[in-house]
């Protein structure tokens, strides 16, 4: 038995690993010991891709590239293979990935299994709009093959399906020209919630990608930093060099609390205010923030940290925030990165899927216990009665009933589970 925990490091629960070696005997691997749960990076913050007690088929050795089709730009590849590879060796060729998250270290199976969104939803929409066909295991040995236009209710359910349909061996993926590594971008500051949603209505039309940093310290009030940009071709310009580093040891209590938040957030917006102005940025920094900060999750202590990431539809969604934003400034917790943004007028492809059309707040919390649960049980009750739904690949505690008002789809999702399946998650919000 193995401790293994989540991103959040909420707990360390004893599992047994089963490396996946290659997909072709992964059939024979997994019915031997199965019933079990596919995991990759542990990249995903709550219990989604825990299974406490029981088995964990790791995948991270899945990680072949199988063909690259240069003149359309589809890739096939394992599950296990990361983002981060995929962009490495895609780039010099003249493509990338149309989708990725705020992290590229996560394994294309997870992509799918959470259908990740990134900064440029109302373009491109989610990662599993562009994945053309993938297999999937059934524990029972049974392989499907499926796509869009493929047996498209297994593809529906299996992405953003948090790993319950089977496990997922290979994805083909549809990737996108682009003319380097570079954008143009801007960060302007805001004062108000109003001025950062009509930020991102005059900005939907003539900017890929958009993204917002709010101070969660000033309440309803809603300052913040509204950042956009565009691929750009820029010509003789050096890339930037890998300054990685991590966090190197769990300290004995979280570093983040009202006081340091308070510093922080006051001192970041007034400098990035002041330095505010067009400028050209590679896309790792631009997309990927804390990737050079290895480990960073380390810095809530030995508590761990939950991430509340909700999405409100947007005829109720200016009321439904700013209301969330005032009951986190009065409890004093909250994250430095506290990000705010808007989805697209388009519906996604998985039955599970979190976007929607609305607008998406995310926040990381120290673990508190008591206090914690009673901030969120006030954010639960202004989602709930918005009609918002909270993002299962970064929960740890919702409640079974928001879950089932959330995600009007579940009982369509229900046959196509994978009974040889189970995680945490499903155990807590679907009863096996």
């Amino acid at each position: 038995m193995v401790a293994v925990s989540s991103w959040g490091r909420l707990s360390q629960s004893e599992h047994q690993v089963h490396f996946l070696t290659h997909r072709h005997p992964a059939p024979v691997q997994i019915r031997e010991t199965a019933p079990g749960l596919a995991h990759g990076m542990g990249r995903s913050y709550g219990d989604a891709a825990l299974n406490p007690g029981g088995c964990l088929w790791n995948t991270t050795s899945l990680d072949r590239f199988i063909s690259l089709d240069e003149r359309t730009g589809q890739l096939a590849c394992e599950t296990g293979v990361l983002l981060r590879d995929i962009q490495r060796l895609m780039m010099p060729r003249g493509w990338i990935l149309p989708v990725t998250p705020g992290t590229q270290l996560i394994t294309v199976g997870g992509a799918i299994a959470n259908d990740v969104h990134g900064k440029n939803h109302h373009v491109l929409g989610c990662f599993g709009d562009h994945v053309l066909r993938l297999t999937l295991l059934r524990t029972d040995g049974e392989i499907i093959e499926c796509g869009p236009d493929l047996l498209p209710d297994w593809f529906a359910a299996t992405v953003g399906g948090i790993g319950l349909t089977g496990v997922i061996l290979s994805a083909t993926i549809q990737l996108r020209r682009i003319a380097g590594p570079w954008l143009n971008t801007e960060t302007i500051a805001y004062a108000s919630l109003d001025q950062f949603f009509q930020q991102a209505d005059d900005s939907e039309a003539d900017w890929e990608h958009t993204v917002s940093w709010i101070d969660c310290c000033v309440g309803s009030q809603g300052r913040g930093l509204f950042m956009r940009g565009n691929p750009v071709e820029v010509e003789n310009r050096a890339e930037p060099r890998d300054r990685s580093f991590g966090m190197p040891f769990v300290p004995p209590f979280s570093l983040v609390n009202r006081w340091s938040l308070r510093l922080f957030n006051a001192a970041y917006f007034n400098l990035k205010k002041r330095k505010a102005a067009p400028r050209i940025m590679h896309y790792q920094p631009f997309f990927y923030p804390l990737d050079n900060l290895l480990e960073w999750n380390r810095m809530y202590g030995p508590k761990g940290f939950f991430q509340y990431q909700c999405v409100v539809p947007r005829e109720t969604g200016d009321d439904a925030i700013q209301a969330m934003l005032g009951d986190i400034a009065r409890s004093g917790e909250g994250s430095f990165l506290a990000v705010l943004k808007t989805f697209g007028n388009r519906q996604p492809v998985g039955m599970l899927s979190f976007p929607q059309p609305g607008v998406t707040l995310a926040l990381d919390f120290s673990n508190k216990a008591m206090q914690t649960a009673q901030l969120f049980a006030r954010l639960d009750a202004i989602v709930r009665e918005a009609g918002g739904r909270i993002y299962l690949a970064k929960d740890a505690r919702m409640p079974r009933d928001l879950f089932e008002a959330g995600y009007p789809r579940l009982n369509e999702f229900l046959p196509y589970r994978d009974r040889g399946i189970s995680s945490a998650m499903s155990r807590r919000l679907m009863g096996f």
